[in-house]
This record gives structure tokens, C-alpha cells and sequence, in this order.
């Protein structure tokens, strides 16, 4: 038997987010060799790439806005269409900067705004990136763009004498972008205001093996793990993974502890913490109440699982038995058309 401690943490707001991923690729074997990806609240809800050569929604919600405006699916196909021969063209420019002809190459940018449900506060972000690394960056308090690597000292010099455009830019950021982040997340209300709860299980593969808190099937995504040893949260022997997408549009994480000597279980606790919005009919405050639950074991390929269901916002797993030891075998840097949407 184990025991689970809960604590509810009612009145932290939400922060919302839209970003749009643009990735052109060359020499990547069965890739599109352009893709754009739209995602609110870090749940993707179109996609147009250089195959299907339109945009379509990812979310049924997402047709909703043909209602209001019935131009808005064939704009963004056009927009996807007009866009990838710039960043066809400046993959080609960027190799050329480093020197590089063939082999596999990716040029991506990434734009859009968070807005704060309760503050009003809106911050804005864009950047390129190169096979991985930071490439060209906009900073949002000097309206400026800054070049990380020396390469792209050339691209800032070009895009910084361009007022015009840093201003428009600017606009769509702290202006544009919200209006349509927060007309998404009225279309999708029902889905993406939703708060599902996880499944939270501790693995371990053999008694030597790292202990993993898994939690699945939460959201929205924002979302933490922590070990803690006698009530502190650890950093050093902790591998903190990141929150990955399920593909029924929920997230899952895990954190791995390095191996816990059999005597120290009871030191350790594993936590969940998710972010909530906060209810308007309840006043802000913290509910602790202590669950004591029977453990079923669940024999999985390579794997004893652990598994538990809860129905709070913060969970602390403390280890008061081994976690399952039993184990199985087992461009001329060209500027794009406008942005979205």
C-alpha cells in the first residue's frame, strides 16, 4: 500500500499560447519539403505542407470559422503556397553561408503570442533556426532582430533597415495575433478550456534501474514534475523529460530518479502539479487531504507498472514500498508573405 497526498490549488490563472511552426527541408528522405503547423495551447490545429498543397484543420472546431469567414481556408492554403519558394530559397542561402552543399538541412521559423487570461499581458516571439540552432531572433523590447551566429549578421543588417516591416511585424505580434488566439479559443471552447486529469505510474524496469513518474492523459499541457527527498525537490540524479502530445490531443510527461537504495523509499516523494484556471465562484485556497490507495501491478513488456488514476491537481507519490522490483525480460534571406492568419 502506498500513500498518496493531494493538494487542490485553486486560483492560478492561464497563460494561452498560438505559435506556427514553418519548416523547410532538403535532403530529408520522405519529408514534405515544406511544412507549416499551427498549434493553440501547444495542440496542433491545421497543417499545410508542400504535398497536400492546402491547409486543412486538425481540429473538427477549426472548420468552425468558415462560418464568419468562409475565405479563411483558401487564404491560408495561399498563404502556405506563396510562402515556400522564399524558404526554399533561403535554405539554399544559409547553406551556402556555412559552406555546405549536400546532405540533410533544416530552416525553420517560429512566431506567435501568449496572452494572460486574467493580466491582459501579451508577449510576442519570432525566430529562424538552422539545422537546430538559433539562427536569426527578434527581441521584443528593441523591435530589433539579432544575429546569434555570424552568419547571420548578414540577414539582421538587411531585415533591421527595414522599418516598415519591423513595425508591421511588431503589430501583428502584440495586436493581430491575440485577437485570433483568443477567437481559436472561442471556437474550440469546449475542447480546449477542458481540464483532463491523468494517470500517474511509477516504472522501473530492474531493482538497479532509475525509478520514471509517468503521468498521461492530462490537459491542458501546462503542466510539472518533480522528485523531492524529505520534502525538498531535487535537481542532481533527476532527468526531467518533456511534455510530449498523446494522439488523442492530451499530453503525457515523465521524470526519472536515479536508483533509490531500498532503505531511502520513504525519503522520496514523486509530484504532478498541473495549472489551473482559477473558478469564479471559489476563493482562493489550499485543500489537503491524505488517500491511502492499494497499488495494482500491471505486468508490461519489460516493465512492472504501477498504476493509479487521481482526480486533484497536485499529487505526491511517497515510497513507502519498493516501486515495483519485480521486472520482465524484455534567401537572399527573403522576408515570407504576412503571417497568419
Amino acid at each position: 500500500m502506498k500513500t498518496l497526498i493531494f493538494l487542490l490549488l485553486l486560483g492560478i490563472h492561464v497563460t494561452h499560447s498560438l505559435k506556427y511552426f514553418y519548416t523547410a527541408s532538403s535532403g530529408v528522405p520522405n519529408f514534405p519539403e515544406f511544412v507549416i503547423v499551427g498549434l493553440v495551447d501547444e495542440v496542433q490545429t491545421d497543417i499545410c505542407d508542400s504535398n497536400i498543397k492546402r491547409a486543412v484543420p486538425k481540429q473538427d472546431w477549426m472548420n468552425k470559422i468558415t462560418a464568419d469567414d468562409p475565405q479563411y481556408w483558401g487564404r491560408q492554403s495561399q498563404i502556405c503556397m506563396d510562402t515556400q519558394p522564399s524558404f526554399k530559397a533561403n535554405i539554399e542561402t544559409v547553406k551556402q553561408r556555412f559552406n555546405q552543399t549536400g546532405g540533410v538541412h533544416v530552416y525553420q521559423k517560429m512566431y506567435g503570442c501568449e496572452w494572460d487570461d486574467e493580466t491582459g499581458e501579451v508577449d510576442g516571439f519570432r525566430q529562424y533556426g538552422y539545422d537546430g540552432e538559433d539562427f536569426v531572433v527578434w527581441d521584443l523590447k528593441t523591435n530589433t532582430w539579432i544575429a546569434p551566429t555570424p552568419q547571420a549578421v548578414i540577414t539582421t543588417n538587411k531585415w533591421n533597415h527595414d522599418n516598415a516591416e519591423l513595425e508591421y511585424r511588431k503589430n501583428y505580434l502584440a495586436q493581430i495575433c491575440p485577437e485570433w488566439l483568443k477567437k481559436y479559443l472561442d471556437y474550440g471552447r469546449i475542447l480546449m478550456l477542458r481540464t483532463e486529469l491523468p494517470s500517474v505510474s511509477l516504472l522501473q524496469k530492474t531493482p538497479s534501474s532509475p525509478v520514471s513518474c509517468h503521468a498521461t492523459g492530462f490537459f491542458p499541457h501546462r503542466a510539472a514534475m518533480s522528485w523531492r527527498k524529505d520534502g525538498e525537490e531535487l535537481h542532481e540524479g533527476v532527468d526531467q523529460g518533456e511534455i510530449l502530445p498523446n494522439p488523442d490531443g492530451s499530453f503525457q510527461m515523465s521524470v526519472d530518479l536515479s536508483s533509490v537504495k531500498p532503505e531511502d523509499w520513504r525519503r522520496y516523494d514523486c509530484v504532478f502539479q498541473s495549472d489551473e484556471e482559477k473558478p469564479s465562484n471559489v476563493t482562493v485556497s489550499i485543500i489537503t487531504a491524505v488517500v491511502a490507495l492499494t497499488l495494482v501491478l500491471i505486468a508490461v513488456t519489460g516493465f512492472m507498472l504501477c498504476s493509479f488514476h487521481y482526480k486533484i491537481l497536485t499529487i505526491r507519490i511517497r515510497l513507502l514500498i519498493p516501486v515495483c522490483t519485480d521486472s520482465v525480460d524484455v534567401d537572399d534571406d527573403q522576408q515570407p508573405p504576412k503571417p497568419h492568419p
